[in-house]
């Protein structure tokens, strides 16, 4: 292997991404297929390194695989503007916020559920009687 290339094992421990799920990225078009040697081994570059690096911080910050493929196209056409990205991003923030307000209604709910209960030794439950309603 040339000095900037990289097994599949060794890109897995550098970004931290399972070796299974740097497989999947590849067949499903996000990560470019690697070239391979002649007994068949993947060789990574560098440009696989980052490209996976970004992946992988995108999905730790909620992105959809969706959401990461359009923000490739962008960077792979190279014709792209920060306010494109930057329109994605707060359309991505936008959605979150929505996630958090369902979440704090569920919060407010299983709380008011929890506190109809005792939790006593009796087999009926209001929670059980809330969640067959």
């Amino acid at each position: 292997m040339m000095a900037n290339s990289y097994a599949i094992g060794t890109l897995s421990k550098h970004t931290g991404v399972n070796i299974e799920t740097i497989r999947y990225y590849e067949r499903i078009g996000i990560m470019p297929k690697p070239p391979r040697t002649a007994g068949g081994q993947r060789i990574y570059e560098t440009a696989h390194l980052k490209r996976l690096a970004f992946i992988r911080r995108s999905r730790e910050l909620g992105f959809s695989l969706d959401e990461i493929r359009a923000l490739l196209r962008l960077v792979d056409g190279g014709d792209y503007s920060c306010g494109e990205v930057q329109e994605m991003t707060l359309a991505h923030i936008a959605d979150i916020r929505r996630k958090i307000a369902d979440l704090r209604r569920m919060e407010r709910v299983l709380k008011d559920m929890a506190a109809k209960c005792d939790g006593g030794d009796v087999p009926e439950c209001p929670i059980v009687d809330a969640l067959s309603a």
